[in-house]
């Protein structure tokens, strides 16, 4: 698998890409391209062009969440763009969000979204690739994880959003599982013990995405303290996860600056 960020909330000295607080991973694997998540405007398909990614080529576009900083994106593409991709993202996913007055969510419907790209509304693991999975609804185990974000709008009621559409990637490797997220509204902890059950791997090798920590508090001793029981040798957080809460990571973990850009590949 090879991995490239076209958009995250850093950029590198001396590489002159695009930035903003947002999230968007190019996914190379078994001879399919995966998108997880387009950012919040236009920048991801001009960091691919810049970088040498070819969007036509995109497979599947996975969406982590329903919130506007990872699904906005979309809509500065159309169907002749990615001809191939199929959408796939959790059934709660683009219902209506907002904090306070302000919308927060996707910039289409379900129905709209469905018009303009072919769409596969999904709540349990898909198989993706030989060894990369989507995993659908992630359970809540950890009650350290839970937390809620302004509301949603569903069936017409208002209710608080507990994010239940929050979903992730996991790439089954040599070394053990890679996971791939987004913000990990579900709690990184709960995404990587749902990866295990789906994929029967108890090893947990790396991951990239946001974890949204950014207190030095009880929630981040406890995710630095599963990330140290699970022996995680790769650690990439970027996005949503604050300066102080990556140098806790750091006194114990070894953690890789995440920016627009950033390529490996996982074996």
């Amino acid at each position: 698998m090879k991995l490239t960020v076209l958009v995250d909330n850093n950029t590198y000295i001396d590489q002159y890409y695009y930035g903003e607080p947002a999230l968007c991973f190019y996914i190379e694997a078994e001879g399919k391209t995966v998108l997880l998540d387009t950012g919040y405007s236009d920048i991801f398909i001009k960091n691919a062009r810049s970088l040498g990614k070819d969007l036509s080529k995109v497979d599947y576009i996975v969406f982590s969440h329903g919130h506007d900083d990872h699904t906005k994106g979309i809509k500065y593409l159309e169907k002749q763009d990615v001809p191939n991709a199929k959408i796939i993202a959790h059934p709660d996913c683009l219902v209506p969000k907002y904090v306070g007055d302000l919308y927060v969510g996707s910039p289409y419907t379900e129905q709209q979204m469905a018009e303009r790209f072919t769409l596969d509304m999904c709540a349990e693991p898909v198989q993706l690739t030989d060894k990369l999975w989507y995993l659908g609804h992630i359970p809540r185990v950890f009650d350290y994880e839970i937390a809620s974000i302004g509301y949603r709008e569903k069936d017409g009621v208002k209710q608080d959003d507990y994010l239940d559409d929050d979903t992730a990637l996991v790439y089954k490797g040599e070394d053990g599982l890679f996971v791939i997220t987004g913000c990990s509204h579900s709690g990184i902890c709960n995404i990587c013990e749902y990866a295990k059950k789906v994929c029967g791997e108890d090893k947990i090798y790396g991951i990239i995405g946001g974890f949204h920590l950014f207190e030095d508090d009880a929630k981040l001793a406890k995710t630095v303290n599963y990330f140290v029981k699970n022996k995680i040798e790769k650690l990439y957080p970027c996005h949503c996860v604050s300066l102080k809460a990556k140098h806790r990571m750091m006194e114990k973990l070894e953690v890789t600056e995440v920016g627009v850009g950033l390529q490996f590949e996982i074996e």
